[in-house]
């Protein structure tokens, strides 16, 4: 359905986004902005730019968030209008459950839900387990000075999915080099959607193949079960949204929160003496951290009121995921990690019937690797100060490019000279 006020524009040509639109993706280390938290406290829905003649509208409430993520009925989630003549239904390369809208979404959804259903999740437990121990291995060969990122944060997730989705060893190296430069918007639309266009043509490619010999994972399930009721671009849409939302997230949540948990060394070591503290540090983590830091775009169908903003047909509303989440209330100290604070739903996996259907498995991943990694190396050390990583810049997604640590601490006494 067209949608009052909306232009056929190509975002994918832009060679960059201006700083008007671009500054809530900024970070001070592991914190929003002080900008982003002051407009917040005046302003929760807050008119953030005009943008090639499109009002975009930012959220940083987390009631005014909800509300907007759970209206299917006022907002759309169909990019394709502003991104020219990528937008094709059958050929183009946007697709997937997160721009898409019911009953599209509703039938596709249904596709990937049995997949991560929590019996379903039991069943990929000891896979999950086994990639967490083989990486761990990889790295301590590698040490005493490596990479945590490339050598256990990225590599998990990333096998994770592989295995998941059946995708062949030879085509997993290609896919690897694609799939970082979706979320970083330095570039502008230039960067992103061009990555897009690549993995989303790696993927059909895939499918394709899958046609004629399905394997053993996600995408060989849905082609036995569906047939031709599923083209290859809805499918490769699937499988494109279950790398978008469990690989580049799940990677920056383990690198990031390794981070953090090394500046928090007693919680560290809880989670490698204490299994009942692993489940409310992860979801502090999650809430503290928000790597995702805004929700896909939501699109004004009709004229209505959001806080007290009125929001017109055409307009865009970004929901600011991690501000939302560094909302509390006074004394709380939500700009602090604490695992020990009162437990209360957050919104690091979005809200609504766009929620990340992969949740429950990216809990997992971090519920599995993080207690191994303190468990295998309890002296585990950033090599240099928290203030030196180097953040990624301008990216929906947050993260760092890397993150050097010692596997051992180094001890500060000489060493004994030998008989």
């Amino acid at each position: 359905m067209a949608l009052a006020g909306r232009r056929t524009i190509d975002l994918s040509q832009l060679d960059r986004v201006p700083s008007r639109l671009s500054w809530p993706l900024q970070r001070e280390g592991m914190d929003p902005v002080p900008r982003l938290g002051a407009v917040r406290a005046t302003e929760p829905v807050h008119r953030l730019t005009s943008f090639l003649g499109i009002t975009v509208w930012m959220v940083t409430g987390p009631a005014e968030a909800r509300a907007v993520l759970a209206n299917e009925r006022d907002f759309s989630n169909d990019i394709r209008p502003l991104v020219g003549r990528r937008g094709s239904t059958t050929d183009g390369d946007i697709g997937g459950l997160g721009f898409t809208d019911p009953p599209e979404h509703t039938r596709l959804r249904r596709l990937l839900t049995p997949q991560f259903t929590m019996r379903q999740l039991d069943r990929l437990r000891p896979m999950v387990e086994g990639i967490v121990e083989r990486q761990l291995d990889e790295m301590e060969s590698r040490g005493p000075e490596v990479d945590l990122l490339t050598q256990f944060a990225f590599p998990v997730p990333f096998s994770v999915i592989c295995d998941l989705l059946g995708l062949p060893g030879e085509e997993r190296e290609g896919l690897r080099e694609l799939v970082s430069a979706r979320f970083d918007v330095t570039n502008g639309g230039q960067g992103t959607f061009g990555a897009v266009s690549e993995s989303r043509k790696f993927l059909i490619d895939s499918t394709a193949r899958q046609r004629h010999t399905p394997g053993d994972g996600l995408l060989g399930d849905i082609i036995r079960e569906q047939g031709d009721a599923i083209n290859d671009f809805d499918l490769a849409g699937l499988a494109d949204g279950v790398f978008t939302g469990g690989l580049e997230t799940s990677a920056s949540m383990l690198a990031l929160g390794t981070a953090v948990l090394l500046d928090h060394p007693d919680d560290y070591a809880a989670l490698a003496q204490h299994p009942e503290r692993v489940e409310p540090t992860v979801e502090e983590l999650l809430r503290y951290l928000s790597v995702v830091q805004i929700a896909f775009p939501r699109f004004a169908r009709r004229e209505l009121t959001v806080g007290t903003q009125r929001i017109r047909p055409g307009d865009v509303v970004v929901c600011h995921l991690a501000g939302a989440n560094r909302d509390g209330e006074p004394g709380t100290n939500p700009d602090t990690f604490d695992p020990d604070r009162p437990r209360s739903s957050h919104l690091a996996f979005g809200h609504g019937f766009h929620r990340c259907v992969g949740a429950e498995l990216a809990r997992m991943e971090l519920r599995t690797a993080l207690p191994a990694l303190a468990r295998r190396f309890p002296d585990l050390a950033l090599v240099g100060p928290p203030a030196e990583l180097d953040f990624r810049q301008l990216s929906i997604v947050y993260g760092v490019d890397a993150l050097p640590v010692r596997l051992t601490h180094e001890s500060s006494e000489p060493a004994l000279p030998s008989a």
